[in-house]
């Protein structure tokens, strides 16, 4: 590859939109530091997550970046509620992440 180029795949993304994107991973984090604390001593079940809504973010697909997140908060909630025993009374998902536009 010529320096200066940018590969093919990564021309046709277009812009990120950043703040976009940190407002949308820090609401993430305080849904489960908020309704799931636990999971935060154990951050290795989000690994996998995280790793997904990075590659979303660098190829700029908001729906995959989104649905990322949520399965990051899936993975966080199931985590503490196995550290809880299995208890009920989970908070919703959907209303954390809206599918909003910048």
């Amino acid at each position: 590859m010529v320096r200066g180029m940018i590969p093919a795949s990564r021309a046709s993304v277009g812009r990120w939109d950043t703040e976009w994107a940190a407002e949308r991973a820090a609401e993430a984090l305080l849904y489960l530091g908020r309704n799931y604390p636990e999971c935060l001593h154990d951050l290795r079940v989000l690994d996998e997550h995280e790793t997904a809504a990075h590659e979303a973010a660098m190829r700029g697909d908001r729906e995959s970046y989104l649905e990322a997140l949520r399965c990051y908060m899936k993975a966080g909630r199931d985590a503490a509620l196995r550290m809880r025993g299995g208890e009920a009374g989970v908070a919703s998902l959907e209303t954390t992440l809206q599918r909003e536009e910048p």
